[in-house]
């Protein structure tokens, strides 16, 4: 862009910016925790075994250690085997019709069937399935191969990923294709193992997908969804994200991977929790294995309690070390709610809220010809928060308005050349009033909730301002422009 030297912005606005959120596709867990594991080298990453691949029971002597009940645990060959057949049973009546099952079922090339399962993966991390189905079908018809996608620029990836938010995310899709057509010869990496150690971006449940739904490896995959199931089935009441529970529920995960349908199997798991083993209304009566599901027994053993038919010696099986011991039961800190049901598993872990970051923003804007005009947008770093993509000059915030004013004109002079201080104006934070102003925000829209009333009769001068900016065809006028530091 040339040097905007005629005039200077007419907006400072201030924008808090809190840090990103965790969103609610069913791969959240599972990408969070593979941000923490990607170049760590993990003790608990399961193998098939000799004995059924992981049918062999847990050493006591671990469950000891750790504080574990057997309860927790699956011990049998038959519990083993008939929770395979029931899940997989389920999922060739009911599994929902999604692309890139289709191209995973119809790919003879395994490195392009890795690739289609690859791009799913990544694209559901922190987004819904029905948001990512248009995405998915673009971004194949556009780059239906590794090379296809390795030739791409950043700009037109950022630009198909526009939506699904994280960018961060498309960009290490293209920087691992770029490395598999370089340097690896155009051929995916076969184990869950090499998928981890040579993908940028590829972590634990990833690299586990992808092998074992494109290449038969049995190995077993822990995202959020699976994990709800696991808790539930064994009911695990501790947080699945402690470090000690996320082990056990990998290591029961590879216990019961079918090895002669692993990428079925795993997606079945995963089907199950999105549309079945619900995070708040589970439909239990329409759960393929619900007869072995300890969360469902402990619902009918409180029941029966309550109705005080309960014998001395009930059938229904708990924990021998819930008095406190059981590093996987509830915590003693939030014991059994009756009025939750299946859903006390797994109770949620308490997070931290997020931090605010403030920064101050400019609009600066050069008049050309016809009554148009230009407008400076930089470019965000290559690695941080929303990397590479383009934003108005900004600035980290600063104590004192001086020295905002100071850091800010620093910044616009290192894009555009010399320029006056004196037109630098304060409005104040009015970004979200326009925000909550604009058509399709209102009728209650989390963006209204956080934005000024949609009732608003008369926009403040902030607002005018943003719409000036925002929306050209409006004409405002300049002693209002002038006049409009807050």
């Amino acid at each position: 862009m040339t040097p905007l030297v005629s005039r200077l912005s007419r907006l400072w606005a201030i924008m808090r910016k809190p840090r990103a959120a965790v969103g609610s596709g069913h791969r959240r867990q599972a990408a969070s925790q593979e941000r923490r594991q990607k170049h760590a080298k993990s003790n608990s990453q399961a193998k098939p075994s000799a004995c059924d691949a992981g049918l062999a029971r847990q050493p006591e002597e671990v469950v000891l250690q750790a504080s574990v009940s057997p309860y927790h645990l699956f011990r049998d060959v038959a519990e083993v085997t008939a929770f395979r057949r029931s899940l997989l049973s389920w999922y060739d009546q009911e599994k929902r019709d999604l692309p890139w099952r289709r191209r995973a079922e119809d790919e003879v090339d395994p490195d392009r069937r890795a690739y289609a399962v690859w791009v799913s993966e990544v694209m559901l991390q922190q987004t819904q399935v029905a948001t990512v189905i248009n995405y998915y079908t673009g971004w194949m018809q556009k780059w239906p191969t590794l090379q296809d996608l390795a030739s791409a620029s950043l700009e037109e990836v950022n630009q198909l990923w526009a939506g699904l938010g994280y960018y961060s995310r498309g960009r290490r899709l293209q920087e691992g294709a770029r490395k598999v057509v370089e340097e690896l010869g155009g051929h995916m990496p076969r184990t869950a193992e090499t998928l981890q150690q040579l993908l940028p971006g590829v972590g634990r449940y990833t690299a586990g997908a992808i092998a074992s739904i494109a290449f038969g490896q049995a190995t077993g995959v822990v995202d959020g969804n699976v994990a709800r199931v696991l808790c539930r089935v064994r009911a695990i009441g501790a947080d699945p994200s402690s470090t000690l529970v996320s082990q056990r529920l990998w290591g029961l995960a590879q216990q019961l991977v079918d090895p002669a349908r692993p990428g079925d199997f795993n997606q079945a798991a995963m089907e199950l929790g999105a549309t079945v083993c619900t995070p708040q209304r589970p439909l239990c009566s329409r759960c393929p294995v619900q007869s072995l599901c300890r969360a469902r027994q402990r619902v009918e053993r409180e029941q029966l309690l309550a109705s005080r038919s309960l014998s001395g010696n009930p059938d229904v099986e708990e924990c021998a070390l819930n008095t406190g011991q059981c590093q996987l039961c509830l915590p003693a800190s939030e014991p059994w709610d009756q009025t939750l049901g299946v859903v006390n598993f797994p109770r949620k872990a308490s997070r931290k809220p997020p931090r605010e970051e403030s920064s101050a923003t400019c609009v600066l804007e050069q008049p050309g010809a016809l009554g148009g005009a230009q407008i400076l947008l930089v470019q965000r770093p290559n690695s941080g928060l929303l990397a590479g993509l383009w934003e108005f000059p900004s600035v980290t915030w600063e104590p004192s308005e001086q020295l905002q004013r100071k850091a800010l004109l620093q910044e616009l002079q290192r894009w555009a050349g010399p320029l006056p201080a004196t037109r630098l104006r304060h409005l104040g934070e009015v970004f979200r009033v326009y925000q909550g102003q604009q058509p399709g925000t209102c009728k209650g829209s989390k963006r209204s909730q956080v934005s000024s009333p949609c009732s608003r009769k008369k926009p403040c001068m902030g607002q005018q301002v943003l719409d000036n900016f925002f929306r050209p065809h409006i004409t405002t006028d300049a002693s209002n422009l002038n006049s409009a530091a807050q």
